[in-house]
């Protein structure tokens, strides 16, 4: 088949581009994806414990989006899922977002009634309140108490995630990290919260099934794209592609790292199973010192699930690391890291491609973003309406 149009990358970005063009534009579609499977991070199956593991990382979908539901709806059906969240505070695992409850959790009787009732007379009921506007608060056990959620949910996670010294964390971030003044314990409050019935990756074989899609797999771009920069021109297999290209890959890779490796942080799972259940929660927080635990969180799969077998789990250990694309372990780009230095990087790889006009950059690594799935999908739904 001769493409009309190549998509580098099977992710969510690469998968609803190739879907609009191949149903909406009646267009053939080439998906070139270096992986072995399809839907990029998003990738789920079930394991030999009967349980839907997620191969990088828990997603769960939660979205404001009408639309993006909508959209995603033509692929999968859904069950509804709320999903909630214990940290390990002082040997209690309590919620997070810290609210209410957090509150009775980590201070006796007396003191979390006080605090509770400063919150409620300062901010409302069923609010959300920045650690910043709390240190604000005149009253000195509030204030106590934002440098209580600083130290003990915010500060040690972020220096295992990010791995930054207190000093290089920066306070924009940390402005950010709210306190919810309630009992509302889900980690999102977003309009629709739920999971695909049949897992991620049926979204993925849904939205690709077209014969108008033709998708390689364990291939890298490089093989068959070739940008040249010279004459602002891509070509495909030797010959001059005037069709439109998405590239949703790393943009550094595209340009073979003329300016050098942009800046990201990997992740490592240790994946375990084990009998019965695991834990309270389908994620528990481990918001302590690197020394204490090496690890952020701990998640068990099968409390993501709608019905799941209750002799055995599966259960991944997550260790943030350095992303070093040569190395065995952490190998994987999964959140770019936003230094001033990186930003111009990122700036000049775009520079160079910007003359060529049917060169599309989308996607978390392509933008040099941190898009959640709900924000990629509508997106590429968007950059689709503007291509076309």
């Amino acid at each position: 088949m001769k493409p009309d149009v190549i998509i580098v990358g099977a992710g969510f970005a690469g998968a609803v581009i190739a879907e609009r063009y191949a149903n909406d534009s009646n267009k053939n579609v080439l998906v070139i994806e270096k992986r072995n499977h399809i839907g990029g991070n998003m990738f789920d199956y079930i394991d030999d414990n009967g349980v839907r593991y997620h191969e990088y990382g828990p997603h769960i979908f939660h979205t404001n989006s009408k639309d993006v539901v909508d959209y995603l709806s033509k692929f999968t059906e859904w069950y509804p899922y709320e999903h909630r969240v214990l940290g390990v505070i002082e040997g209690k695992k309590v919620p997070i977002p810290f609210n209410l409850t957090s509150i009775e959790k980590c201070f006796d009787t007396e003191k979390a009634e006080r605090l509770k009732e400063a919150l409620v007379e300062a901010y409302g009921m069923d609010t959300k309140v920045p650690i910043l506007r709390l240190k604000e608060n005149e009253n000195e056990e509030v204030k106590e108490l934002a440098d209580f959620i600083y130290e003990n949910v915010f500060k040690y996670y972020t220096m295992k995630q990010w791995g930054l010294t207190p000093e290089e964390i920066d306070p924009g971030v940390t402005a950010r990290v709210p306190v919810l003044v309630g009992r509302d314990d889900r980690y999102f409050q977003d309009k629709y919260q739920c999971m695909p019935k049949n897992g991620y990756t049926a979204i993925f074989e849904n939205m690709l099934a077209s014969e108008k899609i033709e998708i390689m797999l364990n291939t890298d771009a490089h093989e068959h794209v070739h940008v040249d920069l010279e004459c602002n021109k891509v070509f495909y297999d030797e010959e001059e592609f005037t069709g439109p290209v998405i590239f949703t890959g790393a943009v550094d890779d595209l340009l073979n790292y003329q300016f050098g490796d942009l800046s990201y942080r990997s992740l490592d799972f240790d994946k375990q199973s084990h009998k019965g259940t695991y834990q309270e929660a389908a994620t528990v927080n481990y918001p302590t010192p690197a020394e204490i635990n090496g690890f952020t969180r701990i998640t068990e799969y099968k409390l993501l699930m709608d019905t799941y077998p209750s002799d055995k789990t599966t259960i991944a250990v997550e260790y943030p690391l350095a992303y070093n694309r040569h190395s065995d372990r952490g190998n994987i780009p999964y959140y770019p890291i936003f230094t001033e230095e990186d930003k111009k990087k990122y700036e000049s790889y775009c520079d160079k491609i910007k003359d060529i006009s049917n060169l599309h950059l989308l996607g978390r690594l392509a933008d040099y973003k941190y898009y959640n799935m709900d924000q990629i999908v509508a997106r590429a739904l968007m950059i689709y309406n503007k291509i076309k």
